[in-house]
């Protein structure tokens, strides 16, 4: 029998609200919006990309009036990233101002990292590796 391929894994961080994200992901990072479902007040779900990476993000007011996703029930959990980039020192001036929760290290397994909270409360790990 043969084993179902996986051809893409995209990362869904439930939000409360989108705005500040967006201010995260588009305006520091350089994520384009793909695609935009309108909620009240602001954007209930969007998907962004940059550099062959896709996420996206969905407010949790958007998941608890989906009927389809009724066994999805909102907890607070929060999700954590683990980003590669190129140019660590770019990324943190990128970022500066944002919440670090993991101050610039090395790591054993050959990364230099910078772990930020988001602002929708997920923690993301930025790491450059030695090439």
């Amino acid at each position: 029998m043969a084993l179902p391929v996986c051809r893409k894994i995209t990362p869904v961080l439930y939000i409360e609200t989108i705005a500040p994200s967006l201010a995260f992901w588009r305006d520091r990072l350089g994520f384009a919006i793909t695609a935009e479902v309108p909620g009240e007040g602001g954007p209930a779900f969007v998907i962004l990309v940059g550099n062959g990476i896709e996420l996206m993000l969905q407010t949790t007011a958007s998941l608890a009036a989906d009927p389809h996703a009724a066994g999805m029930s909102w907890r607070g959990d929060r999700s954590c990233l683990f980003v590669e980039v190129d140019d660590i020192d770019a990324l943190a001036t990128a970022l500066d101002g944002c919440e670090i929760v993991a101050s610039r290290h090395e790591t054993f397994y050959g990364s230099t990292e910078i772990g930020y909270h988001e602002p929708g409360g997920h923690f993301v790990t930025f790491a450059q590796f030695e090439r």
